[in-house]
């Protein structure tokens, strides 16, 4: 049984990634994730504001909204609050890529082109295989066109390719409204894989402080619908590796993802609920799947249930909405069959 596929043109023993998350903070866990199973490791992300906040100087297009740079400040957790700077950052990629086999890849998250970019070449310098962009940004100002928010994008990824040798994927939200196109763009700019998709998490409301509260709500597997649809789309018409990451819980999540054309999926929040040893029995599980229904490899599943190659592809598109409401039935006291 061949469970190895190639993502970022790493040799991957399975189709199992850490995504980006806390459990990377510890170096035990990293051992752990690769005792489990997993085929490759995200570290958690550094963030652009842990850069330029502690420079003073916070890009143009993370002021839309304020009226002064003090208020800017006042968007984000104090700098002290961080758990780690930019050097120890790097001291921690350096010292999981010497305590094991696997894959790490470093993890940037930002919005813009600046000064933070020098960080891409310190985590290559630290010995990671890759890095993994994850551009999270939200336009509010209405005067800026959604052109804008894309070249945004594009220049930093073309940006951050210009620093680096290394492989670098771009993790980005489904927001655009030609996804498709965007990701041509961005492919054209240089980034070797797609990663579909960020989580923009929603805040809430203390009613009792009257005040704007964070909240972290896990991903669900109905998620994972979303980008799903959007590997199948893309796989064979885009030039890059395609990653889903998000709603990930089960083989047959990981089923789905290969057989939409993903290379890998990336796992955190079924393990962040249910512990490392999660890893272990989703590739028990896919193996034993194979098995019954007679696959010998991961790579003869890739793509095989993509738009380009299933039988009616527009069950992707326009038609799979209107055949979605079409199969609605009820019972007789009005509940849903």
């Amino acid at each position: 049984m061949d469970l190895s596929t190639t993502y970022l043109g790493l040799k991957l023993k399975n189709p199992v990634v850490q995504s980006s998350s806390p459990l990377s903070e510890s170096l035990d866990n990293i051992r752990r994730l690769e005792d489990a199973g997993a085929s490759a490791v995200v570290m958690y992300s550094l963030f652009e504001e842990q850069f330029t906040l502690e420079s003073h100087e916070l890009d143009h297009y993370l002021s839309y909204g304020s009226q002064s740079f003090g208020e800017a400040l006042s968007y984000f957790p104090d700098i002290g609050n961080y758990k780690v700077g930019p050097d120890e950052y790097f001291a921690r990629v350096r010292r999981a890529k010497e305590a094991v086999g696997i894959p790490v890849i470093g993890s940037l998250n930002g919005v813009s082109s600046g000064g933070w970019i020098q960080c891409a070449r310190n985590i290559e310098e630290a010995g990671a295989d890759a890095i993994e962009l994850n551009i999270y940004y939200i336009p509010t100002n209405p005067d800026m066109v959604a052109a804008d928010v894309e070249r945004m994008y594009v220049e930093t990824v073309e940006d951050v390719k210009k620093s680096v040798s290394i492989p670098v994927a771009v993790k980005i939200g489904p927001f655009f409204s030609n996804m498709a196109n965007m990701a041509q763009r961005l492919a054209k700019a240089g980034a070797d894989a797609l990663v579909l998709f960020n989580r923009f998490y929603q805040p809430d409301f203390d009613l009792e402080a009257l005040e704007v509260a964070p909240h972290l709500v896990l991903s669900n597997q109905h998620e994972m619908r979303l980008p799903l649809r959007w590997v199948a789309i893309l796989f064979g018409r885009v030039p890059l590796d395609l990653a889903i990451t998000t709603g990930v819980r089960t083989h047959e999540d990981v089923l789905k993802g290969m057989m939409a054309g993903a290379s890998c999926t990336m796992i955190a929040s079924e393990i962040l609920r249910n512990g490392i040893g999660r890893v272990h029995d989703i590739l028990e599980d896919l193996e034993r799947w194979m098995e019954e229904r007679e696959y010998e490899s991961i790579a003869q599943m890739q793509g095989s249930m993509s738009q380009k190659h299933v039988a009616e592809p527009t069950a992707f598109e326009r038609a799979n909405y209107m055949k979605v409401l079409l199969s609605w039935r009820q019972d007789p006291t009005g509940r849903m069959l």
